[in-house]
Parts: C-alpha cells; structure tokens; sequence
C-alpha cells in the first residue's frame, strides 16, 4: 500500500499544540491525515478539529470520526470557513508545510523532475494556471524575478533566456524538455540541489504559496483564543523568514516595533526562542523531513 505521506515531527508537533480535551483545532494542510489522526487520538469527546487540504486526492484519508470536518480548501480561506462551520476562535493551528509524498510520487502531477510528466505542479487541481503556462507566458522579467526570489537561484537571469530561446521554437509541454531547455546552465555535479531549487521556484508561482501563507498567518491573528498554539513546520528560507518574523514582530519585515512603553508589541509569544529540527533519527526513517524546522507561538 502506497504511503501517501509520513508526517514530520509528529511528536513535537502534538506536544506544541498543548492540546486540551474539550479544544477546538484546525489542521491546516491535512494531507494524509497523519497529523489529524494524533489530534483525535488526545481529544475528548467534545473536542473538534478541522481538515483543511485543497487537493482533491486528500479526501481518500478522511478519518471516520464525528469530531472531524474536512475542508477542501486552500487554507488562506481559514478564518471564512472556520466562521461559517460557528468557531470564531479555537484552540491550537497547525501547519506543515511540506509537499506531501503523495505529490512528489505521484508522477502525473508533475511535483518531481525524477519523472517525466506534464508540467502541472498544481495542489488544487481544479485551479486553471500550470507550470506550462506559467514557463511558457511569463515574459523575461516576471520569469527571473520568480527563479530568484523563490528559487533563490543565482543564474535567474540566464535560466530565464534559456526558457525563453527553447519557447520561441516550441511551447514547452514536458518535465524533460524544461530539464533539456535549462541544461546549458544547470551546474556539473549539482544537478540535483539545481533542479530542486527550479521546481521549487515553479511550483510556488503556481500555487501562490508565499500570498496563502501571509493570509493564513495574519488570520491566526484573529482565530486563536488568549493562549492559543500557532504552530508551523517550514522546510525552505523563504517560509520560514514569514514564519520567523510573523511570530517575533507580527510582520513579515522583521521589524521589531515597540509599543508606548517600549514593549515588543507583537499578536504572539514565542514558545520556543529557536526553531526545533527533526532528530537524527527521524530524519533516517523520512529523509524528507532533513529540512524541517518547527515554530512554536502563543496568542497572547
């Protein structure tokens, strides 16, 4: 049977979200449900918890349990749906980030450059743009600022013309030919770490992952009761700066403003002053958890 995805840092994450029988929480990226699962198993009766996940293939691990709701949706939409199913504030937030394995194995999505598949690389299926469209229309600006700042690729500019001469000829409709069409600047050696960073870059123009995380991450705000978890597993820079600083600042800057007192004058109170990482051990039994880093903030 095909693992659809082991969930990373399980243990800390159930023990960050200090979980209370009767809580009300909100799994945001649902998935396998591995997580749900461990939630459920330390609620009570009257807890709840609510599912959210945008891909359609989730709805094949819905538990069979009353105290679950499963949302299927994009979570920058938390705050609505969560309003419209009566919570106007619950107990704990949970977020891993990560593409489930479902996704990277599942070669018709076309998540991973370890096959060849369409370019797609949508989470929400029924969403209209792809990775086709976004390499075959973006023109070169919008192309090299999407390779640098989510790539955080130093070649963006020539990655960039590279798409756009093999374009001019032929639309690119295949992982192998957007492989072939960078070839002449992908590094000897780095392939790999290269060609993670491209499909990264790529995958998040798609889905809009940076805006859906912002706007979950300022609706936490407004979600979770005095006391409430937020937490939040990363696995790149660029999440984890949000995460980072939405946590110390309540912004995405990094400013550290103060109030009329002098005091920080942030939504949230760190749990955790540094971000927690996957033991050795863990990292043996799931080497795609080798990057993630768990953040830990109460509401105050």
């Amino acid at each position: 049977m095909e693992v659809y995805h082991i969930p990373a840092m399980f243990v800390e994450s159930m023990e960050a979200l200090d979980i209370k029988k009767n809580g009300v929480y909100a799994d945001l990226t649902f998935g396998g449900g591995g997580h749900s699962r461990g939630i459920l198993e330390r609620l009570g009766e009257k807890g709840r918890l609510y599912g959210f996940d945008q891909d359609r293939d989730a709805r094949a691990n819905i538990p069979d349990d009353s105290r679950f709701t499963f949302v299927e949706s994009n979570f920058r939409f938390m705050r609505g749906w969560l309003r419209y199913y009566g919570e106007e504030q619950i107990d704990g937030v949970l977020a891993d980030l990560g593409v489930s394995s479902h996704h990277f194995d599942t070669q018709e999505r076309g998540f991973s450059f370890r096959y060849d598949a369409p370019l797609d690389m949508r989470m929400n299926q029924r969403a209209h743009v792809t990775a086709k469209d976004v390499l075959n229309k973006y023109d070169h600006v919008a192309l090299t600022a999407m390779f640098r700042d989510y790539g955080e690729l130093d070649k963006a500019h020539k990655i960039a013309q590279c798409v756009e001469r093999v374009r001019s000829e032929s639309p690119l409709e295949t992982i192998s030919q957007f492989i072939q069409a960078v070839e002449p600047v992908t590094p000897k050696g780095g392939e790999s770490k290269f060609l993670a960073k491209l499909f990264q870059a790529v995958r998040i123009e798609v889905n809009g992952e940076m805006e859906a995380l912002k706007m979950m991450l300022e609706q936490s705000r407004k979600v979770l009761k005095p006391g409430g978890r937020l937490v939040v597993i990363t696995y790149h820079s660029l999440e984890d700066r949000l995460v980072k600083n939405f946590m110390r600042n309540g912004n995405f800057e990094g400013k550290a403003e103060k109030d009329f007192f002098g005091r920080a004058d942030s939504p949230f109170e760190l749990v955790s002053k540094k971000a927690l990482t996957p033991s050795p051990e863990e990292v043996e039994r799931n080497p795609r958890a080798r990057s993630a880093k768990l953040r830990i903030a109460a509401k105050l």
